[in-house]
């Protein structure tokens, strides 16, 4: 368990507004990753190992991306014994996001609103984030960390949809060499158009230039990153099927199911229950679980999935690998919850039969 209870810390952070409490969580984080004072939430990463997409998963809990747009604080959660933590989103060229208020809490229902908007200082300061990473570099003995990292690209909101493709291309090209998967990501709701990338004609163009450009990358490197991609959970059973079509068509690597939700009967009495943006925490969790059932029955029992979407408690990850996925992320959990809940839910699907490895 970590020096410092969450149960001490949040009462203080729940009282600044939530983004606020975020950007300070994220600079303290920063500021003391690496140090002694990383024993503040240092705990023993659960060891739990699978395979999957090629890379070994030290264990199945992972950080979700959206947490840590700029990569500032790798190894501060990795210290707080995640197997893998994804990163970003990043676009090609630094932008403010959305207008702010932008995030809302609604503890009533252990949930959040964000319409942020991909805030981030771009591709550039993104990289040289990721490779300050002191998890990344090998150990005096040549050892390097197992936590695996995942770099997650999207679009700049000023980029048309129709030239899109070109931003995914100028991110992917640049997190490429300093990544262990890539995830594409396709489904924020908070960038105008972008889940049009999700339907067939425009889905098949993007995952084509992406299959084609990675192909070149693997030869030019040689080594081959896996690919994910990051779908919504507002998708009706034709278009989870069209998506799990064009990810075999292309040979990704594996999906990322879900993002957040623009549906809002579960919060739409409650206070903010009615901002826009994407709603995630507790409320996605059925909708998730219901796109993770449906992609595996499409997609075969090989095919990885990492499930994502209303974990706050070890049973809500444990469902989530029933559903079928292989593997999990947390983010608004992590809020609610703080790092003691990455150790419970790494304890829970310990105990998990083993999945599938590809």
């Amino acid at each position: 368990m970590p020096l410092l209870p969450y149960s001490l810390a949040r009462p203080l952070l729940f009282r600044l507004d939530p983004e606020s409490a975020h950007d300070l969580t994220l600079r303290y984080l920063a500021r003391l990753q690496s140090t002694p004072l990383d024993m503040l939430w240092r705990q023993p990463r659960t060891d739990d190992p699978v395979t999957l997409a090629g890379l070994r998963f030290p264990n199945r809990i992972g950080l979700a991306a959206g947490l840590d747009k700029n990569a500032r604080c790798i190894d501060a959660f990795g210290a707080m014994g995640f197997g893998f933590v994804e990163v970003g989103t990043v676009t090609p060229l630094a932008q403010p996001g959305n207008p702010k208020p932008r995030m809302f809490r609604l503890p009533q229902a252990e949930a959040l609103i964000n319409r942020l908007g991909f805030n981030n200082g771009g591709l550039r300061a993104f990289l040289h984030n990721v490779q300050r990473s002191r998890m990344r570099r090998p150990d005096a003995a040549g050892r390097r960390n197992p936590m695996l990292l995942g770099l997650n690209i999207g679009k700049n909101a000023a980029t048309p949809i129709e030239r899109a493709t070109d931003d995914y291309l100028t991110c992917f090209d640049g997190v490429y060499p300093h990544a262990d998967y890539v995830t594409i990501n396709i489904s924020s709701p908070n960038t105008r158009n972008l889940r049009d990338l999700q339907s067939d004609a425009a889905l098949d163009g993007l995952l084509g230039a992406i299959a084609e450009r990675r192909a070149e990358l693997a030869r030019r490197q040689n080594r081959r990153v896996p690919v994910f991609v990051k779908i919504a959970p507002d998708l009706d059973t034709a278009q989870v099927d069209t998506i799990a079509a064009a990810l075999q068509r292309h040979a990704m690597d594996g999906v990322i199911a879900t993002n957040t939700t623009i549906a809002r009967d579960a919060v739409q009495h409650l206070a903010h229950g009615q901002e826009a943006g994407g709603l995630s925490g507790a409320p996605v969790r059925a909708a998730s679980d219901r796109v993770i059932t449906l992609l595996r029955a499409r997609l075969g029992p090989d095919f990885p999935i990492i499930g994502v979407g209303g974990i706050l408690r070890g049973e809500d990850a444990v469902a989530k690998l029933r559903a079928g996925a292989d593997v999990v992320q947390v983010y608004s959990g992590l809020i609610y919850r703080g790092p003691e809940l990455v150790r419970e839910v790494g304890e829970a699907l310990r105990q998990m039969p083993r999945p599938r490895s590809s």
